[in-house]
């Protein structure tokens, strides 16, 4: 990289330098510390500039890690930014390159995730004449993302880069795409390389929440849903303080998990269907109202009347549209939140709800209690639940659980209860297999000290274990769990209830992935007997090296899911 100056007016700086050293400059300037790619000629300056150049000093500008398919470059920044609340950068080569990243776009964009991703492009000079990996990406990607535009020429690197991460971090956070043309990032350029602002905080609507305030004290079984955007917005401190404040029940969602922590005593996730059906009011917080919250729709069951619901949220135009909401307030979590607590305590009156919050407490006990069966399972073949059994005694408090598959990671979702946030990770509402190996890459980078746990779906890992290699070929050192049912169960078993059998839904029986990973440098090994499970666990957290442990479990279990998101 080329020398920086700093100007005398303000604290930008000027870089003379070719379009992958602007690039750079204004990504480290936004806090970027990792590059994540599969190698590409069409922006081989990107990694120049991350390297240092030909010197290559120590520490370069960025860690530049390479992958072993675009999507699992894309799946690893979108986790960096998830874990980070900054946005991940990712460098995808022209054509290929940028449609292998189409469907990790995509659940950056449904999930919320601060996202940028670089992408090279065909010459101008011969664009529209056939060059190698020609296509004009930005239509294609523009659905997908906040912005999807072309930087025209070398002087506009800068700037468009700058704005790509503003954009990428701002409220509603998502992925931005740039794609530069080949000639344009490999020429030089002088350009001023901006100070980075602090975000704008964007104050609620104070008679909203004054409102808000006044609907909860007339409920008699509110709920307050904390969904992955309270985490984004760094708003966990803010909804765990206005939950105690308010002692009212409270379910998580997402990212959202761990807010409450584990244990805590209103935390009624395990009860949410008793929470959901008789609430008479649904305050949902940072989470959009879709499948995983039935649609919007609360209350209605057990004789009670369908519920008020109130949306919270970081942005307009994430107030739900498709279900009438009793009030919405939009703006930074953390103000609205806290703004919403302080109302609470200006009213005269303010309930308690203790008997409501004591049925869910009990019906949490009850659902807790039920649970220690399946945990606990000695049947043989394996009950997938009893890989949960043990895997949770083993798990620190500071532990980053990424869930990557159908069946299995339900069950995951269910008895899996951080004891922090920001601890879970899984594809959102999205759904997208694949994106495990991606994530446990930026977890692990971005949490060093920490375990890293991932989940998959015998299925999922059939999608993305080559990058095994990657974890290997940097030293990541991951736990893997592969609940191996020889099945996609998640299609397997609604099929046979709709048609009476099953096709396109059996995956070979035992498949030794413990084998692929020895076979890529990492370690592990197979279980086949419930007793095995958490000797197994445990040489895997000793080991320090990627490590696999392929659990066969009985495929006759299906799991006991309400909805399948349709």
């Amino acid at each position: 990289m080329t020398g920086i100056e700093r100007t005398e007016a303000d604290d930008s700086a000027l870089l003379e330098g070719h379009g992958g050293d602007l690039a750079v400059a204004v990504a480290r300037a936004h806090g970027v510390t990792t590059m994540f790619t599969l190698s590409g000629a069409h922006v081989f300056p990107l990694y120049d500039a991350a390297v240092g150049g030909r010197e290559r000093p120590e520490p370069p500008p960025l860690r530049l890690l390479d992958v072993r398919n675009e999507p699992t470059a894309v799946f690893a920044a979108e986790a960096v930014g998830k874990l980070t609340r900054t946005p991940g950068l990712a460098v995808v080569t022209a054509g290929p390159g940028v449609t292998n990243a189409v469907s990790a776009v995509t659940q950056a964009r449904l999930a919320g995730s601060p996202l940028v991703l670089l992408g090279g492009r065909a010459p101008t000079h011969r664009f529209g004449a056939g060059s190698l990996q020609e296509l004009d990406h930005p239509p294609l990607l523009a659905p997908i993302t906040k912005l999807a535009r072309t930087v025209g020429t070398v002087d506009d690197i800068a700037p468009a880069v700058d704005d790509a991460f503003r954009l990428a971090g701002a409220r509603h956070r998502g992925p931005v795409f740039l794609d530069v043309a080949m000639d344009q990032l490999y020429s030089r350029a002088t350009s001023v390389i901006p100070e980075v602002a602090r975000s704008v905080i964007e104050q609620p609507d104070a008679d909203a929440v004054a409102d808000i305030a006044a609907l909860l004290a007339t409920a008699e079984r509110p709920v307050l849903v904390l969904g992955s955007d309270v985490w984004l917005d760094g708003a966990e401190v803010a909804a765990r303080a206005l939950a105690e404040e308010l002692a009212i029940p409270v379910v998580t969602n997402g990212m959202g998990r761990g807010v409450l922590p584990a244990g805590h005593p209103l935390l009624v996730s395990r009860a949410r269907a008793m929470a959901f059906g008789r609430c008479d009011v649904a305050v949902v917080v940072g989470a959009p109202l879709d499948f995983r919250l039935g649609y919007g729709v609360f209350g209605g069951k057990d004789g009670a009347p369908v519920a008020k619901v109130v949306h919270v949220v970081d942005a307009p135009e994430q107030v739900a549209q498709h279900v009438p909401v009793e009030l919405s307030v939009a703006g930074d979590l953390r103000v609205s939140l806290a703004a919403l607590a302080l109302a609470w305590e200006q009213l005269l009156r303010r309930p308690r709800w203790s008997e409501w919050a004591g049925d869910l407490r009990e019906a949490t006990q009850v659902a807790s209690a039920g649970a220690a069966a399946v945990l606990g399972a000695d049947t043989d073949p394996i009950h997938p639940a009893r890989i949960y059994g043990e895997l949770l005694p083993l798990l620190a408090d500071d532990a980053v659980v990424i869930g990557d598959g159908g069946d299995f990671v339900s069950f995951a979702g269910k008895y899996v209860e951080p004891a922090q946030p920001g601890c879970w990770l899984d594809p959102g509402p999205f759904g997208c297999l694949g994106a495990g190996l991606g994530a446990a890459i930026g977890a692990r980078l971005v949490r060093p000290s920490a375990q890293v746990v991932l989940l998959l779906g015998d299925g999922a890992a059939g999608m993305s274990l080559l990058d095994v290699d990657t974890l290997v070929r940097h030293r990541l050192p991951v736990v893997m769990v592969v609940g191996n049912n020889g099945c996609w169960g998640l299609e397997k078993h609604p099929m046979r209830m709709l048609y009476g059998y099953d096709v396109a839904a059996d995956l070979r029986p035992g498949t030794p992935y413990d084998e692929i990973v020895r076979a890529l440098g990492g370690a592990g090994e197979v279980v086949r007997r419930p007793e095995a499970i958490g000797p197994a666990l445990r040489r895997a957290f000793d080991a320090q090296v990627p490590y696999l442990v392929n659990v066969l479990t009985d495929p006759e279990i299906p799991y006991p899911r309400s909805t399948f998101g349709v």
